[in-house]
């Protein structure tokens, strides 16, 4: 029973490994996305206007699949997760890739593995080993150094990397706040219910972008947008949220540290910007914090599973099931 649990186990955190993964790749492309859309559009209408459509989308899930609708406690923590993901990260995102470019953004963005995995620990209590700690301090000390080194710090930060910092830890916060949410929900659900209940801001301020200013954008421009909308606030929360419920937060969302990589080389290939030596560094130096934050198993399995045999625990009390995704 012993080698089987074991190996129920390692094949759980598998899969969860496999759909982070297909979430970041689905998430590598959002900053050239939105810095493609904020080119011809108002930036407020890109992020919201995007979350609008995503929640069109999420409502039309939601019905094929006929949801049941969230308990009370998990009505009480999906504005958490709207606050950070369907809010906060777009709407700091566009008003820094306004200035700013997106490669510069991607490195900064790093950040948001170790963001996560504090959210984790407060949040969804999580107990990542020290080695954790250590590799994912790792990738921040990168990300800092880069911001020195390449003049950005002179004194104080610029607004946009100021709006990319809230980024992060709006983000964070939603990340692990949506990843143990879908232990219950699934991912699915979890990102189509945060989408619905934020509808009464976003639509709003939808109006009023569109109302100030009429959305004219060339082809490139919609494109843009609409990836932001299928894609990125979509249908990469499906696999993102799933694999953070299957493979523990703290570790799955380590493997954003590999985004930046991702990112620079979309914005060099769909943007033609300039993709700097030290951009280079700090990307590599954070892809190997992911190989060595993947290797600290343990002390993540024995916490994610006691937190998940908690759930089957209680949902064999309630006589639910817990979800697959």
């Amino acid at each position: 029973m012993r080698e089987e649990s074991s190996a129920t186990a390692r094949s759980t955190v598998t899969a969860g490994l496999v759909l982070g993964a297909a979430g970041v790749l689905a998430f590598s492309m959002s900053l050239p996305a939105t810095r493609i859309a904020v080119h011809d559009l108002d930036p407020w209408f890109v992020a919201f206007g995007r979350a609008v459509g995503a929640a069109a989308l999420a409502l039309c899930y939601l019905r094929l699949v006929r949801a049941p609708r969230p308990t009370r406690d998990q009505w009480r923590r999906l504005p958490v997760v709207a606050l950070g993901v369907v809010v906060g990260f777009p709407l700091f995102t566009s008003l820094a890739l306004t200035s700013q470019t997106s490669a510069h953004g991607a490195v900064v963005i790093a950040v948001l593995p170790a963001m996560t995995a504090v959210f984790a620990a407060l949040r969804a209590h999580e107990r990542p080993p020290l080695v954790f700690w250590l590799a994912s301090g790792g990738g921040l000390i990168a990300v800092l150094g880069f911001l020195v080194t390449t003049g950005v710090v002179q004194g104080a930060l610029t607004p946009a990397d100021l709006f990319l910092l809230a980024a992060v830890v709006l983000c964070g916060l939603g990340y692990a706040e949506g990843g143990a949410l879908a232990r219950e929900l699934g991912g699915a659900r979890t990102i189509c219910w945060a989408l619905l209940l934020a509808l009464p801001a976003t639509l709003p301020i939808t109006l009023v972008a569109v109302l100030r200013e009429a959305p004219r954008a060339s082809a490139t421009g919609w494109a843009g947008f609409g990836y932001l909308t299928v894609v990125s606030m979509f249908l990469g929360f499906f696999a993102w949220y799933a694999g953070l419920a299957k493979g523990g937060i703290a570790r799955v969302g380590q493997i954003q540290l590999a985004q930046p990589v991702l990112t620079l080389s979309w914005s060099a290939l769909l943007l033609g910007e300039p993709v700097t030596a030290a951009s280079i560094g700090a990307a590599v130096v954070v892809l190997g914090c992911v190989v060595l934050t993947q290797r600290t198993r343990q002390g993540l399995r024995v916490s994610f599973h006691h937190r998940e045999g908690s759930l089957v625990a209680a949902s064999a009390r309630s006589g639910t099931r817990t979800p697959e995704a």
